[in-house]
């Protein structure tokens, strides 16, 4: 993950705090976190270079699928984690890598270093 660059949409400090340590861990550049889907659709209106992403699908009671789809038009891949069922996605995320809460933190960041 040296170099790489990733997103991170979550609005659980704890949970995103455990990711940001984790992948700078293993030498990602963190953006985010974004807790709110707002703020991370205006990083994603940026010319910054993303390589990957984590996306929450809850923000503050807020779907995450507007940024999930900025992602898709920019070809940015990403995982979706979420103490949701996969069931409860929309269909076209339905292929998605898909973690659910509770997750290992290193576990999940390893998975975003084999979508590329």
């Amino acid at each position: 993950m040296t170099g790489r660059r990733v997103l991170i949409v979550e609005d659980e400090f704890f949970i995103a705090d455990d990711l940001v340590q984790a992948l700078q861990d293993l030498g990602a550049e963190v953006l985010g976190p974004a807790p709110t889907r707002q703020q991370a659709l205006d990083l994603l209106a940026g010319e910054e270079r993303i390589d990957f992403a984590v996306l929450d699908v809850n923000l503050q009671g807020e779907g995450v699928f507007p940024v999930a789809d900025a992602l898709n038009a920019r070809g940015v891949p990403f995982v979706i984690a979420t103490g949701y069922a996969r069931s409860t996605l929309p269909p076209r995320f339905q292929n998605v890598p898909h973690w659910e809460k509770p997750f290992d933190p290193d576990t999940l960041v390893r998975a975003l270093a084999s979508l590329n």
